[in-house]
């Protein structure tokens, strides 16, 4: 067989090469704490679950129209309304299989040859790797730990070039757990409104997730004469953990939309009716559990963050939501392992955890900026104190 020559390109997801390691060594007999992978540790609530059922009982089990039913579209406008103040007309709506499946259409849908697409970074590894696919170009800027982990106007100004077709911003971030207030995202909408050539996407499947007095915005409200070059991402699978029903949406400009829709007629068809049923109940039912699950994921958030400061070698910044922290193990570079190694790099500090105390995280390098780590708190407590503890020990082996 002869492998397209772009597979060369393109990877994985890292977390997910990270977990396959760490399920190999516990076929081998290890015990092994996870933390590489972003998913919430709740069930998806009770009355989520038994809309699901009551969709299959009725019969709900066939194909519905192509990006969305009426009844979920619907959902969708009054979440927008309610939570953002933004108003969408039924066809600037579009469902996918996932919010990943909406950058995916996106992308198929709007770009050209080498078109380039601002990233970023960190970012999330899925984003370059889908515009690879889509025939782009990412254009990856570094966005230092001293500015928040966040993209400046003046890196914007200088990334921007006429072949430029789109800005990606997620907010909160994965992996740093980084927000963009309004005052932090007034800058970028200056840039953006003075290069008309240029859309702007944003991610905010992590918007019910930030802590403290943090005030989640999203830009088209914030500048809405941007609004028909905003396409605005989110989805059910972080704030109502219901990462495995696979349902992401967005709205925008109705043209993009449509195309939108002819991408995903060629390649999924429509979303599960079933995940589609359960994500109506999500949008329109009790969103107190959202704010339940908020508070706990903050309770973690301070104590990994706590932990991972009181490590020699090891600083954290305090993100402002999401369920991931970003470590630098700057200070633990060019250190000897019992072993004779040497830890020359993030990913080599990464392995050293998993191998010596089974933890697994994931290094900041996949994400575009190193050396760092990525931790996901979105699991026990308890498991989150055994990991501080085995990372504290882990460090300490090395001179």
């Amino acid at each position: 067989m002869n492998v397209a020559p772009r597979m060369a390109r393109l990877g994985t997801e890292s977390a997910f090469e990270v977990l396959a390691r760490a399920r190999q060594l516990e076929r081998a007999g290890r015990e092994i704490i996870h933390l590489e992978i972003g998913e919430p540790d709740f069930d998806t609530p009770a009355h989520i679950k038994d809309a699901a059922a009551r969709a299959m009982d009725a019969g709900a089990t066939k194909y519905t129209a192509l990006d969305g039913t009426p009844e979920l579209k619907s959902a969708i406008r009054a979440k927008f309304q309610r939570d953002n103040g933004l108003e969408f007309a039924q066809d600037e709506i579009t469902v996918s299989s996932g919010a990943k499946q909406v950058l995916y259409n996106a992308m198929m849908a709007s770009l050209d040859p080498g078109d380039e697409v601002i990233i970023p970074a960190p970012f999330w590894v899925s984003y370059a790797d889908i515009v690879l696919i889509a025939g782009g170009k990412p254009v990856l800027v570094p966005c230092s730990e001293a500015n928040g982990f966040r993209l400046t106007a003046g890196d914007l100004e200088a990334a921007i070039t006429p072949r430029t077709r789109w800005v990606m911003l997620n907010s909160p971030s994965n992996p740093t757990g980084a927000a963009y207030s309004e005052a932090g995202y007034r800058p970028l909408l200056d840039v953006l409104s003075r290069h008309q050539h240029v859309w702007l996407i944003v991610d905010d499947i992590y918007e019910h997730i930030v802590y403290d007095d943090f005030r989640f915005v999203t830009p088209a409200a914030i500048e809405p004469g941007l609004r028909n070059r905003i396409l605005t991402v989110n989805g059910v699978s972080k704030a109502f953990a219901m990462t495995g029903w696979r349902i992401g949406y967005a709205g925008g400009p109705r043209a993009l939309i449509c195309a939108m829709a002819i991408v995903q007629s060629q390649s999924t068809s429509c979303p599960s009716s079933i995940s589609q049923a359960a994500a109506v109940e999500a949008l329109n039912g009790p969103q107190d559990i959202v704010r339940v699950h908020c508070r706990s994921f903050q309770a973690r958030r301070d104590l990994v963050v706590s932990a991972l400061n009181a490590i020699e070698g090891i600083s954290c910044r305090v993100p402002e939501g999401a369920f991931y922290t970003f470590a630098s193990c700057a200070g633990l570079i060019g250190k000897k392992t019992p072993d004779g190694g040497i830890i020359v790099s993030d990913t080599a500090f990464a392995e050293h955890l998993l191998r010596t105390v089974g933890v697994a995280v994931v290094p900041g390098s996949a994400f575009g900026l190193a050396p760092y780590f990525r931790i996901s708190y979105a699991t026990s407590t308890a498991e989150l104190e055994e990991a501080c503890r085995r990372i504290a020990t882990a460090s300490a082996q090395l001179f």
